[in-house]
């Protein structure tokens, strides 16, 4: 698997698993908190709406198996 490195925010992320090897696509970091981020497509035409300052994002469910075996 690729490994990269990003600054975001003050933030390291590091590429664990992702949808694709180039260009924008659904993507799961591990962060230097301890924490996940998940990048994804937005979701606009849910019946959840997410507080301020938060975003509901759609992966394929076989990224997150993926991400999880790794």
């Amino acid at each position: 698997m690729q490994q990269a490195t990003w600054r975001e925010a003050g933030m390291k992320l590091t590429r664990r698993d992702g949808a694709c090897y180039g260009g924008t696509c659904p993507t799961i970091y591990d962060t230097d908190r301890g924490t996940v981020v998940v990048q994804g497509w937005v979701v606009n035409d849910s019946d959840v709406t997410p507080p301020e300052g938060e975003a509901l994002v759609e992966i394929p469910a076989e990224l997150l198996r993926q991400a999880a075996d790794a």
